[in-house]
């Protein structure tokens, strides 16, 4: 299931991503007249992607299955789309995001910490991307990890094949300049595709977020 509604009020999924298709034109556009746009990194999937699924795989991390209680964290509307290098959206991507919760701990039996975890939180999701290529995600803003900066895990699959794995982080945290895996992107250009701005969410009343980070996967068949 796609659940998507604010604790306070409900968020309408096909009004909030036909307002984000709208401001990602500019993007395609310009892959039309450019050779091609910049590949988005890559980055290590990291030891934590999850051993076991959780039975709720949706694209609301925020809430698990029918639960009412929340998962702790500030709110965020994470979203964006993917695209080829020439600009053209990418149907049918799978695409994946997991991260720690509000305590620093992931959904992986491995974690030393895993007695900590905060159950309300989903800790992974998926969504299945349109002929916009738009991806939505509720989640929480990151925090930082034993030894790392704050990020979230991103992994892009179609037909079965992996196209990306990747991460995202919080632009300008201080963190970033302390963390070995933020540091390996020599080229400003690539620190900037991974680096998300958080900004509050227009109208929300409970102070959630919102952030956007498109990503550029390649000419694939059938994109």
């Amino acid at each position: 299931m796609n659940r998507i509604e604010s604790i306070d009020r409900p968020i309408h999924r096909r009004t909030f991503l036909g307002s984000l298709a709208a401001g990602g034109t500019i993007l395609a556009a310009r892959g039309a007249f450019a050779d091609e746009l910049m590949r988005t990194p890559r980055q290590t999937e990291g030891p934590f992607y999850p051993d076991r699924l959780p039975l709720d795989t949706d694209n609301d991390l925020i809430v698990v299955n029918d639960e009412l209680t929340a998962a702790v964290g500030e709110i965020t509307h994470l979203t964006g789309r993917i695209l080829d290098q020439k600009g053209a959206p990418i149907r049918n991507a799978l695409i994946e995001i997991w991260q720690c919760d509000a305590n620093g701990v992931y959904l992986h039996t491995k974690d030393s910490a895993r007695a900590k975890y905060n159950a309300h939180f989903q800790g992974f999701g998926r969504f299945l991307t349109g002929s916009t290529g738009e991806y939505y995600f509720r989640t929480i803003k990151p925090v930082p990890y034993t030894g790392r900066t704050p990020h979230i895990h991103v992994k892009v699959r179609k037909s079965g094949k992996e196209l990306l794995t990747t991460q995202f982080y919080i632009k300008d945290h201080p963190g970033n300049a302390r963390d070995g895996i933020y540091k390996s992107l020599r080229d400003p250009k690539d620190r900037d595709a991974l680096s998300l701005v958080f900004n509050p969410l227009e109208g929300s009343r409970i102070g959630e977020l919102s952030a956007r980070g498109d990503l550029v996967v390649g000419v694939t068949p059938e994109s």
